[in-house]
């Protein structure tokens, strides 16, 4: 973690005692966040960050969410890169909390947040030389609804798969919805190609809208290579020529294997090229 934390517009030491007891993001998982990065002093894909926080603000109800446009992401994560004196490379998260009182139901709905930084050595988003070792994890599958596609601060499903994936030694753990089909893994949205197609999980699977997942399809479509957002069986798994994962930090990362089956990373490999051709 590097030294400075921007808090409401203030920066402060990132082991300053800023959380009171009555926060919400705390107290009930009330909140939004947001993971970005930025490659040579330039915050990638903001407008697509600020319209995914404006779509999480809107579906929870918080106000304030036109204040937050990519402006305002470009401007706070400079700052906060500056003050700690990173040097054009880094991750951020920006948490957005609800911030007034009350028990289930707020008292008001104006939010506050907080933004983190940490340096990054790499200038480019670099696909992994070793390919990740994956497994299904489907003791608590993940509901559809209307807060599905969002990146919320209620967090505990990830949690307990990253506890899966921990204890079974595994880089990711594959999650399903509450129908049995893949929604996405503990951290990314999940691509598979199969008999020479690409499909990731649609929206209505539930699976978070990745900010990198919009960008690969649009590459994909770019560069004519067939996508399709499908109800995708598990299955697939076990017939598939590749498996690859992205988030907006790491970009594409490639599958190497699942239980005994092994696969390629062609198609990885080529979208990881144009990604870092934007």
């Amino acid at each position: 973690m590097s030294q400075y934390i921007l808090f409401n517009d203030q920066f402060y030491e990132s082991n300053a005692p800023l959380l009171q007891a009555q926060n919400r993001g705390f107290k009930f998982g009330d909140g939004l966040f947001e993971s970005m990065r930025m490659c040579n002093g330039k915050l990638k894909f903001p407008e697509l960050h600020a319209d995914r926080l404006h779509a999480g603000m809107k579906a929870l109800k918080m106000e304030g969410y036109t204040l937050l446009d990519d402006y305002f992401l470009k401007q706070k994560t400079s700052e906060l890169a500056k003050k700690n004196k990173i040097h054009g490379n880094a991750r951020f998260r920006l948490t957005i909390y609800r911030n007034g009182e009350g028990l289930y139901t707020p008292q008001s709905n104006k939010v506050g947040y907080l933004l983190e930084a940490s340096a990054l050595s790499n200038a480019a988003y670099e696909l992994n030389t070793k390919g990740l070792i994956v497994d299904v994890y489907d003791e608590i599958p993940k509901p559809i609804n209307k807060l599905s596609n969002c990146k919320t601060t209620n967090a505990l499903l990830y949690v307990m798969a990253g506890l899966y994936q921990k204890q079974h030694r595994l880089d990711e753990a594959l999650l399903l919805n509450q129908n049995g089909f893949l929604c996405e893994s503990t951290s990314s949205n999940v691509f598979v190609v199969y008999q020479g197609q690409i499909y990731t999980p649609a929206l209505s699977e539930g699976c978070v809208a990745g900010v990198m997942r919009n960008v690969v399809m649009q590459l994909a479509k770019q560069n004519q290579l067939p996508l399709i957002e499908a109800q995708i069986n598990p299955q697939i798994l076990n017939e598939a020529e590749e498996v690859f994962v992205t988030n907006a930090v790491s970009g594409i990362r490639w599958v190497m294997g699942y239980g005994r089956k092994r696969y390629f990373n062609e198609v990885a490999k080529a979208l990881s090229t144009k990604l870092n051709s934007l």
